[in-house]
This record gives C-alpha cells, sequence and structure tokens, in this order.
C-alpha cells in the first residue's frame, strides 16, 4: 500500500476527537499533512530536525509521527522518520508515486500494447500501473477491474469504461484493498490481461515486502489470460522479501534502458520477452 499527481486519491485525514478545538484540530492536521509532505519530499528526515523545523517540542512531533505512521504514510526507525523501502515495509504509495514519474508514463505507454478495446483488463495497486489510467480512453470501451483505491477514484466517470472495485481490508500504506474477501473475488472473474509492477527482482524471481501484496497478486495472475510486468531499473537492484513468481509466468516484461546491459541480456537469452523503452531525458 505521494507526491505526484495522483488525482483522485482517498488519502486519510486527521481524525478530530470531539472536545478539540476546531482551530487546534485544523492547525493540527495542517502541520500533520506539512510533516508528512516533508518526509516524502525528502525521503527521510532526522525527527529532531521536524521538531525544529516545525516548531513543536520532541514529543508533539513524535505523536505527530505515531498517527502519520498508523495511516501508512511513513514510519519511524531510530529517530528518524522515513518513507523508504525495505526489504520487510514498502514505503507509502504517496512517497513511491512520486518516483521516477517520466519512466513510469513510459512503461505505462508501452504497457498499452497488449489491451485491446472491449477487453477487461486488471490493474493492481502500483503507482506504476496508476500511469496506464490516462491513456485507457483510448481503447474505450474497456472494464477495468482493480484493488487500488486510487485507481478507482480515477477511473469512474470516464466514459465507456465500466469500474469492477474490489473489495476486502482497506491498507492505507498501499492505498488498496487486500486479503481474503479481496482475494476470493479475483477467483470468481478472469480477465483478458493484468498489469502489474514488482517490489523488486532478484535473479528471474518477482518479490514484494509483504506476504499480503504477494497473496493478492497471485490471485491476480492466476485471474489472467495475459501477464505484463511493468518493471524499471531501480528494480532490478531493490531487496524484498516474500516471492511472488518467476519472470517466465509474465507474458511480457518491460522495463526501461536503465536497466543494466548484462541484466537485460541474461533475461533476453532465457526466453523472457523483455520490452525495453527509452529513458526518458528528465525522470
Amino acid at each position: 500500500m505521494c507526491a505526484d499527481s495522483d488525482a483522485g486519491r482517498a488519502e486519510p485525514r486527521h481524525v478530530v476527537t470531539p472536545s478539540e478545538p476546531a482551530s487546534r484540530q485544523d492547525r493540527r492536521a495542517a502541520r500533520q499533512n506539512a510533516i508528512a509532505d516533508a518526509v516524502i519530499a525528502n525521503g527521510s528526515v532526522r525527527i529532531e530536525e521536524l521538531a525544529e523545523q516545525f516548531k513543536i517540542s520532541l514529543m508533539t512531533a513524535h505523536r505527530d509521527l505515531d498517527e502519520l505512521q498508523a495511516r501508512g504514510l511513513l514510519r519511524k526507525s531510530r529517530g528518524v522518520a522515513t518513507a523508504q523501502a525495505t526489504s520487510l515495509v514498502e514505503s507509502s504509495v504517496f512517497y513511491r508515486g512520486a518516483q521516477h514519474l517520466d519512466i513510469k508514463r513510459a512503461l505505462a505507454a508501452a504497457a498499452m500494447a497488449y489491451v485491446d478495446s472491449g477487453q477487461s483488463v486488471l490493474l493492481d495497486d502500483s503507482t506504476t500501473v496508476q500511469q496506464v489510467i490516462g491513456l485507457l480512453p483510448e481503447v474505450a470501451p474497456l472494464t477495468v477491474i482493480t484493488n487500488s483505491l486510487i485507481a478507482i477514484n480515477q477511473v469512474t466517470g470516464i466514459d465507456e469504461i465500466s469500474v469492477i472495485g474490489l473489495g476486502g481490508e482497506y491498507h492505507p500504506g498501499f492505498g488498496s484493498f487486500m486479503g481474503r474477501m479481496t482475494n476470493e473475488a479475483i477467483g470468481r472473474l478472469r480477465s483478458d490481461v493484468v498489469l502489474m509492477s514488482a517490489a523488486a527482482i532478484i535473479d528471474r524471481t518477482v518479490y514484494f515486502q509483504a506476504s499480503e501484496t504477494v497473496d493478492t497478486k497471485r490471485a491476480m495472475l492466476d485471474a489472467s489470460a495475459v501477464r505484463v510486468l511493468l518493471a524499471d531499473h531501480t528494480k532490478f537492484s531493490a531487496r524484498a522479501l516474500h516471492a511472488l513468481a518467476d519472470l517466465d509466468e509474465f507474458d511480457h516484461v518491460i522495463t526501461d534502458d536503465r536497466t543494466p546491459a548484462d541484466t537485460i541480456d541474461r533475461l533476453r537469452e532465457s526466453g523472457i520477452d523483455l520490452i525495453v523503452v527509452p529513458t526518458p531525458a528528465q525522470s
């Protein structure tokens, strides 16, 4: 489960207790949003620096960060507030959405070669696949199936695109629904094509930080006739704990030309249908 243009995102806001004066609640909510923006923009910030920047006590800074962490926007670690991923914890969808945007858009444009008018298209909750949404009207009519609340909000109202939202347990850090109910709903469907990204690719295997993510994406793969993976060059040096699938389970893998040449050659030699798109000048 960002600082980019994730229009329609359903970011949870600060919850006000009945006894909290309106002016105080507004200041608190605004401060917490500003703190989240600062951490997302920088990747990580020392908590002492946040307290100094926002002119609040260290105790108040920790309290604000605890609330932001509960909302899945960032996490605290050894005196630092961070939005970055580890091998065990995925970064916030709002942080990921701001990274390598131009490259993600290039991958999304290439993925549209595998989406045809009249199809059902299953979209995962990745910020890379979100970039496909603005291109979908070009091949409408379509049925879009997704567990991403962000994607549901963005697609809703687009002419000739119907939406099937996959409910279940909502995970605010991912901006999406995952878990048993979500997976059961996916299992009752069969899509023409799934577009999916990865947290990490190690050797020939796709990995994610959370087992819940793997379970839901496994259900998506099993429910789709054509499987397309969108993975920029950073995925090949990232680390994550839980394996999803070997790359040969995907019909097409799309990456960018910053992926190391030896990696590209090795994957192609092993039979992977690897599409390499040019890197935009700015990303």
